[in-house]
């Protein structure tokens, strides 16, 4: 494939904000993997590493004239450039991640925005998980069975029986699941999930199978909500693309990239401009726009399109016999979601 020419554009360059690539972090957790071939090039003798952060405020911009700075201050200068005008003033609004689970994590809750300013918090967490891949009996915990009572959690964290109460879902690649804040949830091992999620990394551990790790039981059962509308959730089919989810916070789809795709498909906002993040699920790419240098788009990396974003174009670079699959994120601001 040519990787030298220039793509056409039928408008012309405007001032903006152009697409970057973000460099991502590599998080240590105690139940995740020393080798993380073949989705990242990244092997450690010291602690394992569970999640690769992709947007987080500490990730660094890779390309372009904000290269070296921290995304969290990106956001903090450039708020409307690159979630539009329209926008809350959040800051960075989501936190996205790929999760590697060698070992279960902590049966946990999250709290929602309400419960998260009581202690100081900005804002709560409400996520979905994307499956990249999944073993056969790859499984997650999401929710408590019907009739699970609160003393009944507090009981099961207190003698080890927690898990009899959880509902348990079967993973298979291209499954989404939502878990909306006040969800009892955990990722056991077998899958590769790409998480996206308020940016908010406040968990609060209810059971972690004997770890000697901090737990948060009274604030964790405080958040509990019996009843939740976590669950799996099915795509919507587009001609272009499926809508995995679009709820509050958050919108993920799946669009594959055959040749190329225009900025005006991949930009996001319906009518309006906001930003979007386009992270490579399979395959690698390009983006090339009029007043910006190329931005590489490697396989399971991120590049963000800011609201203001010259006119571009992604080019799949897979070559014969394999395709550029993007999932496309993008905030919605609460009461939103379709």
């Amino acid at each position: 494939m040519e990787t030298d020419r220039k793509p056409a554009f039928t408008g012309v360059p405007v001032p903006g904000l152009a697409p970057f690539r973000i460099e991502p972090i590599f998080t240590a957790r105690v139940w995740g993997y020393h080798d993380l071939r073949p989705w990242y090039d990244r092997v450690t003798e010291g602690d394992p590493i569970g999640e690769v952060w992709l947007t987080g405020d500490e990730c660094v911009v890779a390309t372009g004239p904000h290269a070296g700075e921290k995304l969290g201050a990106l956001f903090a200068e450039q708020h409307d450039a690159l979630l539009g005008g329209n926008a809350p003033a959040v800051g960075s609004p989501l936190l996205i991640k790929v999760i590697f689970a060698q070992e279960k994590l902590s049966v946990q809750v999250h709290p929602d925005d309400k419960m998260a300013q009581k202690y100081g918090q900005p804002r709560g967490k409400t996520e979905c998980w994307y499956a990249l891949a999944a073993e056969p009996d790859a499984q997650v915990a999401v929710g408590l069975k019907p009739g699970v009572t609160l003393a009944e959690v507090r009981e099961g964290i207190h003698n080890g029986t927690l898990e009899a109460s959880l509902n348990v879902l079967p993973v298979r690649a291209g499954d989404v699941i939502f878990v909306d804040a006040g969800t009892v949830h955990a990722i056991w091992p077998g899958s590769i999930l790409l998480e996206t999620q308020q940016n908010s990394d406040i968990t609060y551990r209810m059971y972690d199978y004997g770890r000697p790790r901090e737990l948060h039981i009274e604030k964790s059962l405080e958040a509990t909500r019996l009843i939740t509308r976590a669950g799996k959730v099915a795509p919507r089919e587009l001609e272009d693309r499926a809508v995995l989810i679009d709820a509050d916070f958050f919108r993920v789809e799946r669009i594959p990239v055959e040749g190329s795709k225009s900025s005006e498909d991949l930009r996001g906002g319906n009518g309006t401009p906001r930003l979007a993040y386009l992270f490579a699920a399979a395959g690698t790419g390009r983006l090339w726009g009029a007043g910006f240098d190329p931005v590489d788009l490697p396989a399971r990396g991120m590049v963000a399109v800011p609201s203001t974003s010259p006119e571009f174009v992604l080019e799949d670079m897979c070559g014969a016999g394999r395709s550029l699959e993007v999932i496309r994120i993008t905030p919605n601001w609460r009461g939103e979601s379709a």
